[in-house]
């Protein structure tokens, strides 16, 4: 399954060559040339990273574009695009979970991204977060349908449990009639008895 990803940078440049190699590498990537449409994209599809400039309108823009994706529910891995080094408290302030430096090496860039994706989702899997993606329910999704199936396998124990009970009941019920008439016997034979010596008394 291709993973999709959000370039957001202001330098058609840059983007077109990011996205060239990124779709090489087979991400499925689509591109934003401001803040403004980076938030746009991030409130109309999900993405399993966003990669954003700093830069753009103006100084701070990325963090704009930082903040809507840290709002969206499919909970997206992001990534601080610049050319000007930032310090590491700052960037992860700003809600980023990694810093990436251009110009950089295509490998060096590719690996980066990779792990960060891959470590993004082992952290929301340990926090019992799925990240939303294609051919992938999201996180709300997939714990009304884990309900479903635990309601439903509660449904069939009880029915299970329930059909031997009513076996048993109806096992109960020819004995129980068996008892009835071997008493009603017992008593007439009984009773048959008794009046036989008053009767030879008499004659």
């Amino acid at each position: 399954m291709r993973r999709r990803i959000l370039l957001v940078d202001d330098e058609v440049a840059v983007l077109l060559t990011l996205k060239a190699v990124l779709e090489i590498s087979g991400f499925d990537v689509d591109t934003a040339a401001s803040a403004r449409e980076g938030v746009s994209k991030l409130h109309t599809r999900e993405y399993q990273m966003l990669i954003t400039d700093m830069r753009m309108e103006h100084d701070v823009a990325g963090v704009e574009v930082i903040k809507a994706a840290r709002a969206a529910n499919y909970h997206p891995a992001v990534a601080l695009l610049t050319a000007f080094p930032v310090a590491e408290e700052d960037w992860q302030e700003m809600g980023a979970d990694q810093l990436l430096v251009k110009p950089m090496h295509t490998r060096l860039l590719l690996q980066q991204i990779e792990d960060l994706i891959n470590s993004h989702e082992k952290k929301l899997a340990s926090l019992g977060i799925m990240a939303s993606s294609e051919g992938r329910l999201p996180f709300d999704s997939a714990k009304k349908a884990s309900a479903k199936r635990t309601a439903a396998k509660a449904t069939k124990n009880v029915v299970a449990k329930k059909a031997p009970a009513k076996k048993k009941a109806a096992a109960h019920k020819p004995v129980k009639k068996t008892v009835k008439k071997t008493v009603r016997r017992t008593k007439s034979s009984a009773k048959k008895i008794a009046r036989s010596p008053a009767k030879r008394t008499r004659r």
